[in-house]
C-alpha cells in the first residue's frame, strides 16, 4: 500500500501585487490546513503583471474558481467589460482588423471571412462587416454580463474584465485576509539553502528568517528567489521581439467602452485599454525612437519608462521555488498577455501542487508545460512584428519556434496547426492574424463549398446578431444601474 505524500506546512509567496495575493489566496484555498504567508513587496512598474488593467477570459473562470466575484470587482474595483480588441495598422496604412474572444463563428461563415475580406482591408463595396457578435455589439455599445442560470442571445459571448490594479489588489487583500493567508512586510537580504537544491529559509532585513517548504516567486523581473539558484538561467528572445523601452501613462479621461485598442504607429506600437478610471496608454518603441518623439506619439506624460531585455527563465519551477509571471518572462504588453500567462501557470501549480517531498517528474512536467506557454506567448507576440508594416516599422525579426510554419498554413490552407498551451484558440488566433493583416487561405474543402450554406451561414449570423443587439441594454446605461447601489447613503 502507497501513503499518502506528507502536506506543505508552509507557503511563502514573495510579492505583495496583484499576482502575488491572488497566487496566496490559490494556494489557501487549495491547502486549507497549510500556513500561506505573502512577503510584501512593492512591485515595480516594470512587473507589468501586477500593474495590468485587466486580463483574457481565462481569468474569468480562475476567478470563479477562487471565490472572487465579478460583481465586486465591478463594484468595488473600478470593474469594466472589454468585448473585443481593434488592431489599426499593422498590415499597412487604413489596415484595420478585430479580435473577439471564443470559438463561436460558423466554419462556413469563417470560410467566408476568408475569401471575402481577410486581412481586414476596407472593401471597395463600403466598411468591413464584423465578423462576430461581440463585435456588433461593441460597435453597437451594447452588452450586459449574461446570467449564469438561463439561456441569452448573449450566453455564447466571451469577455474579458478590465480593473483599477491598486482597487482590484485591495479587494483581494480582503479575501486574503479573511482566508486567514499571513503578510510579512520587508526587505529579502538572503536566500538560505537547504538540503540538495532546495531553499529553507529567507531573511529579511532586521526581521529574522521566514522557513517554508515551498516557495512562490512574484517578485517581478527580478525574479528575486528563482535568480538566486545555482542552475537558474535565461533564454533570450531579444532576435524575434525587437520592442527595447515601454512608455506607461497615467489615466486619463474615464471610458466605458466595450474594446480596447492596438495601433502601429511609425514609432512604434501603441495601446489603449479603456477604463472607468481613466484611459491607460502603453507605446513600445526600438532604441532608435528618442524620447521626445516617443512622448508625442503616447500622446500624455509618461508616468514611468521601463527598459526591456525580452527573454523568458529556462525553467520557471527549480527545487523547491516556483516563479510565475514577469519573474519567469519579461515582454512587451501588446495586450494583456502578462496577467493571462501568469494565471494559467498559477492554475497550472495548482494541478500540480507538491507534497513536502517534491517529485522531480512532476517539477519536470511543470517545467515543460509552462515553457510551452511562455513559448506560446513567444510567438504570439512576434506575430505583430511579422506583419507587413511591423517589418517596416521594427525590421525583419526572426521567427521563434514553429511560427514560420503557423504563417505558411494560415496564409495557404486557412489552418492555424494545433499546438499545446497557447494563450489563443485557433479561432482566436485565426481572427488575430487577419486582424494583423495576414490574408487567410483556402482549405480545398472550402474551395467547393456550395454558396448556399455560405447564404443560410450569413443569415443565421444576422439573425444572432439581431437577437442580440435586442438583448442587450446600452452598456453605459447597465453600468449606472449597477453602480447605484453604492451610490446610496450608508445607514
Amino acid at each position: 500500500m502507497i501513503a499518502p505524500r506528507e502536506p506543505l506546512r508552509r507557503i511563502v509567496v514573495v510579492g505583495g501585487g496583484q499576482l502575488g495575493v491572488l497566487a496566496a489566496i490559490a494556494l489557501r484555498r487549495a491547502l486549507p490546513v497549510c500556513q500561506v504567508v505573502v512577503v510584501g513587496q512593492l512591485p515595480s512598474p516594470a512587473s507589468f503583471a501586477d500593474w495590468s488593467p485587466t486580463a483574457l477570459p481565462f481569468t474569468n473562470k480562475l476567478h470563479d474558481r477562487l471565490g472572487v466575484a465579478e460583481d465586486a470587482i465591478v463594484l468595488r474595483a473600478g470593474g469594466s467589460h472589454r468585448l473585443v480588441t481593434r488592431y489599426l495598422g499593422w498590415g499597412g496604412e487604413g489596415q484595420a482588423g478585430v479580435l473577439a474572444y471564443g470559438e463561436t463563428l460558423d466554419p462556413v461563415l469563417k470560410t467566408a471571412f476568408a475569401r471575402e475580406w481577410g486581412g481586414g482591408r476596407p472593401l471597395p463595396g463600403g466598411p468591413r462587416p464584423a465578423g462576430s457578435v461581440a463585435e456588433v455589439l461593441a460597435d453597437a455599445g451594447r452588452f450586459a454580463p449574461p446570467p449564469p442560470d438561463q439561456q441569452t442571445p448573449l450566453s455564447d459571448i466571451d469577455y474579458s474584465l478590465r480593473w483599477n490594479a491598486q482597487a482590484y489588489r485591495g479587494l483581494l487583500i480582503e479575501h486574503a485576509q479573511a482566508l486567514g493567508v499571513d503578510y510579512v512586510e520587508g526587505e529579502i537580504d538572503r536566500v538560505e539553502p537547504g538540503e540538495g537544491d532546495t531553499i529553507r529559509a529567507i531573511g529579511l532585513a532586521g526581521q529574522g528568517e521566514i522557513e517554508a517548504d515551498f516557495f512562490v516567486d512574484c517578485s517581478g523581473p527580478q525574479a528575486r528567489l528563482l535568480a538566486s539558484h545555482p542552475q537558474f538561467a535565461m533564454v533570450d528572445w531579444s532576435a524575434s521581439l525587437p520592442t527595447r523601452k515601454v512608455y506607461l501613462s497615467g489615466p486619463g479621461a474615464p471610458m466605458a467602452a466595450l474594446e480596447d485598442r492596438v495601433s502601429l504607429l511609425a514609432e512604434g506600437w501603441l495601446v489603449e485599454i479603456a477604463g472607468r478610471d481613466g484611459l491607460y496608454r502603453m507605446l513600445g518603441t526600438s532604441e532608435e525612437v528618442s524620447r521626445d518623439a516617443a512622448l508625442q506619439a503616447l500622446g500624455a506624460p509618461a508616468a514611468a519608462v521601463v527598459a526591456l531585455e525580452p527573454g523568458r527563465v529556462a525553467a520557471p519551477w527549480l527545487g523547491n521555488v516556483v516563479a510565475l509571471g514577469d519573474a519567469t518572462a519579461r515582454f512587451e504588453p501588446i495586450g494583456p498577455w502578462h496577467l493571462d500567462l501568469a494565471h494559467r501557470q498559477l492554475h497550472l501549480l495548482l494541478e500540480m501542487l507538491p507534497g513536502r517531498q517534491i517529485e522531480p517528474l512532476e517539477r519536470a512536467e511543470y517545467n515543460r508545460r509552462s515553457v510551452l506557454m511562455m513559448e506560446g506567448v513567444h510567438e504570439t507576440l512576434a506575430l505583430h512584428f511579422a506583419s507587413d508594416r511591423g517589418r517596416a516599422v521594427f525590421g525583419d525579426r526572426a521567427l521563434p519556434n514553429r511560427l514560420g510554419e503557423v504563417i505558411d498554413q494560415c496564409r495557404r490552407r486557412g489552418r492555424i496547426p494545433f499546438r499545446e498551451e497557447q494563450p489563443l484558440v485557433p479561432q482566436e488566433q485565426f481572427a488575430l492574424m487577419a486582424a494583423l493583416g495576414f490574408k487567410p487561405g483556402l482549405p480545398p474543402v472550402a474551395r467547393s463549398a456550395y454558396q448556399h450554406s455560405e447564404e443560410r451561414a450569413k443569415e443565421g449570423f444576422a439573425a444572432r446578431s439581431t437577437q442580440a443587439l435586442q438583448f442587450a441594454p446600452p452598456y453605459e446605461r447597465w453600468l449606472a444601474s449597477m453602480l447605484q447601489p453604492s451610490r446610496a447613503p450608508a445607514g
